[in-house]
C-alpha cells in the first residue's frame, strides 16, 4: 500500500469554524493527502460563519455550543446518517484529532468495524481545570484520556517533549510524531515594518513584547500579566503588543499598564507583519502541545522566553534562540526578558539563532511524517498485530 490507496476519515471537534494551530494543521494535513492522490473525509461541527474555508469535504455532525465558551461546538455523536456516509466512503484509517464524544464513538466505531484507528494530540486537556479552580479534577482527566488513546493503534504528538510525557502518563505505548510547520514566506524577518509600529505609537527603539494568541486564561494571562508588573517595578524600558482577541481580552486589558498595545485579531500576511515588527515573544502557557506562535516567532528573527513545558522545549534551544523558564519562575521570566530588552545585540543574535533553527520545520515533510504512521498502522494490523493495551 502506498499514498495513493489512503482513506482517511478525520474526525475533530473543530476543523474550521475557529482559527487555532491545530485547526490550521489539519486543514494542512487533508490538502497534502489530497495532493498525494489520499482520500479525506472529514467529520466534524459545521458554522454557518466558519473562521476560514475548510480544505476537502466536511460532513457536518450534531454538535451544541461548549459551556462557558459558546465559539467552540461540542459534538455529541456520529447519528446513523452520518455512520451510513462514513460507511459507504469506506476508511481504511481513522484518525481522532480530540477525545471528545465525536472522538470515542469514532474509536468505537473503528473497533467494531475492525478498523485501525490513531489519534493526534494537540492540547494538554488535563492541565485545564487548574484554571478554573478545579485542579483537583486533573487526575481524573489524565485517566480518562489514558483509556480513550489506549483505545487507538497508536498517537501521535507534535513533539518529542509531548511525546515523552505521553510515554510517561502512559497513555500509550506507540507513540509517534507529528510535529508542524511554518510558513516562511508568511513569517519571517523581512516582513518586519517600522511604519505599522509607528501607527502603534511605538518609537522605534522601544522593545515590544509580544502575547500572541487566543486571549484565555489557560494561556497563561496571569503570568504574563505578573511579570510585567515586575519589568514596570524595575523601570526596564518595554512596551506590550497583544495579537489576539478571545473572551478575557476585557480581564487581560485591566491587568496590564495602560500603555499596553491591543492590536487585534491578525491573520496571514498581517499576521506575518505583526509578529516580526515586535521585538521579543513571552510565551508563559503550559497547555500547549507544541507552540505554533513560538516557531512562527522564530521564523520572524524574535528571541522567545517561554515556560519550560511541552512544545516549546522541543522547540527553544536553551540561551542560544531564546530562554526556558521553569513554570512559577515569574522572577526568572522578568531577568529573561530584561536582557533582551536592554542589550539589543544579544537579542538580534538570539533572534537570527532562532530564525535559521525554525528552517529545519517545512509543511510537506512534517505531513509525510504521520502518512509513513498510517502505512505503518495499516501494515501491522494487515499482520494481524494489536496495539498494546497495556504493560506487559
Amino acid at each position: 500500500m502506498d499514498v495513493s490507496d489512503l482513506r482517511v476519515a478525520l474526525f475533530t471537534g473543530n476543523y474550521n469554524h475557529v482559527r487555532d494551530g491545530p485547526t490550521q494543521a489539519l486543514n494542512r494535513l487533508t490538502g497534502y493527502l489530497q495532493r498525494q492522490g489520499a482520500k479525506v473525509r472529514i467529520y466534524s461541527p459545521k458554522s454557518p460563519k466558519p473562521a476560514f474555508p475548510s480544505t476537502g469535504k466536511v460532513v457536518g455532525v450534531p454538535a451544541i455550543p461548549f459551556p462557558g465558551r459558546s465559539e467552540y461546538r461540542l459534538p455529541i455523536g456520529i447519528p446513523p446518517k452520518v455512520q451510513r456516509d462514513l460507511k459507504d466512503f469506506g476508511a481504511n484509517i481513522f484518525h481522532v484529532a480530540s477525545p471528545d464524544f465525536l472522538g470515542h464513538r469514532a474509536v468505537t466505531l473503528a473497533h467494531k468495524w475492525r478498523e485501525p484507528v490513531v489519534a493526534s494530540v494537540h492540547t494538554r486537556f488535563e492541565t485545564y481545570p487548574r484554571y478554573y479552580g478545579l485542579a483537583f479534577l486533573e487526575p481524573f482527566v489524565e485517566a480518562t484520556l489514558r483509556r480513550f488513546y489506549r483505545r487507538c493503534d497508536a498517537i501521535f504528538a507534535p513533539s518529542e517533549s509531548m511525546a515523552q510525557l505521553l510515554r510517561e502518563q502512559r497513555m500509550s505505548y506507540d507513540v509517534g510524531i507529528w510535529t508542524r510547520g511554518v510558513d516562511t514566506n508568511v513569517f519571517s524577518a523581512a516582513r518586519r515594518d517600522m511604519a505599522w509600529r509607528r501607527s502603534l505609537g511605538l518609537a522605534d527603539d522601544e522593545p515590544a513584547i509580544a502575547f500572541v494568541g487566543r486571549l484565555v486564561m489557560e494561556k497563561g494571562l496571569d503570568v504574563f500579566a505578573e511579570v510585567v508588573d515586575i519589568l514596570e517595578q524595575r523601570g526596564v524600558r518595554q512596551r506590550v503588543v497583544v495579537i489576539g482577541k478571545g473572551p478575557a481580552r476585557d480581564w487581560f486589558a485591566s491587568r496590564l499598564p495602560q500603555s499596553a498595545i491591543f492590536a487585534g485579531f491578525q491573520r496571514g500576511e498581517d499576521l506575518g507583519r505583526a509578529v516580526a515588527s515586535c521585538d521579543l515573544l513571552f510565551n508563559p502557557s503550559v497547555t500547549e502541545t507544541f507552540g505554533n506562535v513560538t516557531l512562527e516567532a522564530m521564523a520572524c528573527g524574535l528571541p522567545v522566553v517561554a515556560a519550560r513545558a511541552t512544545g516549546s522545549s522541543s522547540l527553544i534551544e536553551e540561551g542560544t534562540t531564546g530562554r526556558l523558564i521553569e513554570p512559577g519562575g515569574n522572577e526568572a521570566f522578568a531577568r529573561a526578558i530584561q536582557l533582551y530588552c536592554e542589550s539589543r545585540d544579544i537579542r538580534l543574535a538570539a533572534g537570527e539563532a532562532g530564525r535559521k533553527a525554525s528552517e529545519r520545520y517545512e509543511w510537506d515533510r512534517v505531513n509525510q511524517a504521520l502518512v509513513d504512521g498510517y502505512l505503518r498502522v495499516i501494515r501491522l494490523r494487515s499482520q494481524g498485530i494489536r496495539p498494546i493495551s497495556r504493560a506487559r
